[in-house]
């Protein structure tokens, strides 16, 4: 069975994008303008495309292990008095087994879940802005205390 053929009207859509967002040099290798994107050949346009996946798939893995050792510290903040917080994270975030093997967790993962992982994303990062070791004071404390 030979894998269906790639959508090149669609593929030359998506880099006039990537063009215009000023994000080609990064995501693809090269800078191209718009004129240039129009008269790439299918070959160059799937084989661009190809650099893309894989500069998207390597930010997503980046974002999500980042967002997913931040969370984690703070959960172990939460338990045991940290030291230094910021200093764990970029140790764990430095270490090369931990991101390495975290990175084929999430990309994994990625590659089945897709679109989830913007959801899990910010569900991480907003987690990571919770501080859960203030206690949360019930609206009638808090108009008394106003008084």
């Amino acid at each position: 069975m030979t894998a269906p053929s790639p959508d090149i009207p669609a593929l030359h859509e998506q880099h006039v994008i990537i063009v215009s967002t000023v994000k080609a040099k990064e995501a693809i290798g090269i800078q191209l303008k718009h004129e240039q994107v129009k008269q790439l050949n299918d070959k160059y346009v799937e084989r661009h495309h190809k650099r893309y996946e894989t500069y998207v798939g390597a930010k997503t893995t980046e974002t999500l292990t980042e967002s997913f050792l931040m969370l984690a510290t703070k959960v172990v903040g939460a338990f045991v008095r940290l030291k230094d917080a910021e200093a764990l994270q970029n140790e764990l975030k430095n270490d090369y087994i931990i991101t390495k093997e975290l990175s084929a967790v999430v990309g994994g993962l990625a590659l089945r879940c897709g679109q989830i992982f913007a959801v899990a994303n910010a569900v991480l990062i907003t987690t990571n802005h919770i501080d859960f070791s203030a206690e949360q004071q019930k609206p009638e404390q808090s108009s008394a205390t106003a008084e």
